[in-house]
C-alpha cells in the first residue's frame, strides 16, 4: 500500500509504503518512505508492480516520517485501516467489473 500526497498549492510531494505479514508483524511496517524525487521513484516503482496508490496528504505526511522498518505506531492504526479499507473495497469493486 502507498499513500501519496499531492502537490497542491506549490508543497513538496511524498510519499510512504506500508507491508503488513500477520505471521510477522503487530502491524503494517514502513518499507520506503519519502519526500520529492524519493517520492516519486516510490510511485513510480508501485505503478509498474501494481501496488495501490491512496491519495491523501495528511496520511502521506504522517508516514513518511517514520523510520523505515518501523511498525506504525498505535496512534496511526485507525487511520491505517480506513486506508486499508479504502483500498480493499476498491479493488473488490474492480474485480466485480471483470
Amino acid at each position: 500500500m502507498i499513500s501519496e500526497s499531492d502537490d497542491r498549492a506549490g508543497s513538496e510531494i511524498r510519499a510512504a509504503a506500508l507491508k503488513y505479514n500477520a505471521e510477522a508483524d503487530r502491524s503494517p511496517v514502513v518499507v520506503a518512505a519519502g519526500g520529492g524525487y524519493i517520492a516519486g521513484k516510490i510511485l513510480q516503482i508501485a505503478d509498474e508492480c501494481g501496488i495501490s496508490i491512496y491519495h491523501d496528504d495528511s496520511a502521506a505526511t504522517l508516514l513518511s516520517r517514520l523510520n523505515l522498518g518501523q511498525e506504525i505506531p498505535p496512534e496511526l492504526y485507525q487511520m491505517v485501516a480506513e486506508i486499508y479499507t479504502a483500498i480493499l473495497t476498491a479493488s473488490d469493486a474492480l474485480k466485480a467489473e471483470l
